[in-house]
């Protein structure tokens, strides 16, 4: 009978556990957790201060007598362990309770530390609170139950966001002081500023380009010189990897900060595996090793040691790194690159933007679903894309996470065939639209070119929208020619490229400024159209205001 032994719970370290006791009904598992709860809903947690989930016991999926009755895992809850000892395949445990110290043998260990919230070096940050386990819930509610008027969150990324929103719901004032000029960093700047609109819009104030120095009773004070009134205050600055336990056991670490592993999930010793937050991830697009600190892959990757030390031939895939948050309705989802760290890592990278609706936009309710893809201009490899929007944004990305990992090309997107009706979707889906744009830029038929590029190209803009579109908002210095004009008013478009040799043409979203570059080009002009048009415009020049 073989011991496994599992360091941690909660995702990876559970689903370990349950997998390999489906598989071996023989195997002695126990699992040592040194906090009070071995299987809880951790994403859930912010919904659960707004009392969106309304019972604590909503977020406890297992009891450790519940898996002792249904699986027969030993869990024995605050126990700590203090060191591995590769070479004599033991562990040594701290009981909590007695401070009674217990050495443990295995044959197969698997180690799910997870990842610990990153805290600044500040004075009062021990007044601070982290919301990374249900320990951590219950002193935020005792926090709330005090009635707090106002809050500070230290940090702008999932989990600052999804506090903003909760504790707002709750009727608290909060503030999100973030470091950098956006929130949500893995997003480029024009995505994400539509998320920044509906916080603000709901009450929630946004503070760039500052860090907290100090936390007092009842303020915080950043290293801008503002002073910030703070009833409570929550730190949701990060997290990193929990590795000190490998580490002292001479278990490898790697350059990111997680524990090496090899595709099945195995370190440095034969034994000995790895999982969930703590761990190295291998990225699909570079090859690279990353970080992607989510529960959907600490979930897989349990699964997947439980079958390797079962005997089960598998590996794990290159993680691409797909996620979502939403706040008020507005929705940001991401998966693999951006088109910036497509360039630095190497790519030969364009993008699209669109801004197509969620479903027919002649069935009441379409909202506008914004999309950009980015792929491989050689090959039309997709690299990644972004979306944003109040409905069909994660349905999108899905598809298109999908389509990465099924190595389709941004060509392939053109003829996808995806469920429709009025109400669900359009005959052009957006994802078919993605693939329809990115396939006229990889084939020369449109030239793009990007908001942030525009003001250093110094070439003419004409705006081909509307009169009264034009009046209502422009680009300082377009000059507008309508689409339908572009024909009769051609020598006055050739005196314009005359200029730089080339113009730019937009509208509101990029569809007529495609069908105007098509014209221009037929007549002999070069032109560039802006990808996303007016609206991608506007929303990077908002998201550049706030750096």
């Amino acid at each position: 009978m073989t011991r496994t032994l599992i360091i941690g719970g909660v995702a990876g370290g559970m689903s370990a556990a349950t997998r390999l006791r489906r598989l071996d009904e023989k195997a002695e598992i126990i699992v040592f957790e040194q906090g009070e709860h071995v299987s809880y809903a951790n994403c859930g947690l912010p919904y659960y201060l707004s009392e969106t989930i309304d019972t604590r016991d909503a977020l406890l999926l297992q009891t450790p007598r519940s898996l002792w009755s249904r699986f027969r895992i030993d869990v024995r809850v605050q126990h700590r362990v203090v060191s591995i000892d590769p070479a004599a395949s033991s562990i040594q445990v701290l009981k909590l309770a007695t401070g009674e110290t217990t050495t443990e043998r295995f044959d197969n260990l698997i180690i799910s530390t997870g990842a610990k919230p990153r805290l600044p070096e500040i004075d009062g940050i021990e007044r601070a609170l982290t919301l990374r386990d249900v320990s951590d819930a219950d002193k935020a509610m005792d926090a709330l139950a005090n009635s707090p008027k106002t809050a500070v969150i230290l940090g702008g990324g999932f989990i600052g966001v999804e506090l903003a929103e909760n504790l707002a719901h709750r009727g608290v004032k909060a503030t999100i002081v973030q470091r950098g000029s956006q929130l949500l960093g893995g997003f480029d700047p024009e995505m994400i500023e539509p998320m920044h609109q509906s916080l603000e819009t709901n009450g929630v104030s946004l503070v760039f380009g500052a860090q907290a120095d100090s936390i007092g009773e009842s303020t915080v004070t950043l290293s801008n010189g503002a002073t910030l009134e703070a009833d409570i205050v929550f730190v949701a600055a990060g997290v990193v990897p929990d590795v000190w336990l490998a580490r002292e056991g001479g278990v490898a670490v790697g350059a990111t900060g997680g524990i090496k592993v090899d595709d099945q999930q195995r370190t440095n010793f034969d034994n000995i595996y790895a999982v969930g937050d703590a761990v190295e991830k291998h990225g699909m697009l570079s090859g690279e090793a990353t970080l992607i600190p989510l529960a959907n892959l600490a979930n897989r990757h349990g699964r997947l040691v439980a079958d390797v030390i079962a005997g089960v031939a598998t590996a794990a895939k290159p993680s691409v790194g797909t996620a979502i948050v939403g706040a008020f309705g507005m929705v940001a989802a991401m998966t693999g690159m951006s088109q910036v760290a497509a360039r630095n890592a190497g790519f030969d990278a364009e993008s699209v933007h669109l801004h197509p609706g969620s479903h027919a936009g002649y069935y009441p309710g379409a909202k506008r679903v914004s999309l950009k893809l980015t792929f491989e201009k050689s090959s039309g490899r997709i690299l990644g894309a972004q979306g944003i929007g109040e409905d069909g944004v994660d349905k999108r990305i899905d598809v298109i996470a999908t389509a990465m990992a099924g190595g389709l090309t941004v060509d392939d997107l053109m003829d996808l065939e995806l469920a429709y009706a009025p109400a669900y979707g359009s005959a052009k889906d957006a994802i078919n639209q993605a693939g329809y744009v990115a396939n006229n830029v990889r084939a020369g038929r449109t030239s793009v070119i990007h908001a942030n590029e525009l003001e250093q190209s110094m070439h003419p803009v004409i705006d081909v929208r509307t009169a009264s579109e034009n009046a209502a908002a422009s680009i300082p210095g377009s000059v507008l020619i309508p689409v339908d004009e572009l024909r009769d008013r051609i020598e006055q478009v050739r005196d314009l490229a005359a200029k730089t040799g080339k113009v730019v043409v937009h509208c509101a979203v990029g569809q007529r400024g495609h069908t105007a570059s098509q014209i221009l080009a037929g007549m002999g002009v070069k032109a560039l159209n802006l990808s996303g048009g007016y609206t991608t415009w506007a929303l990077a020049q908002a998201a550049a205001a706030r750096g």
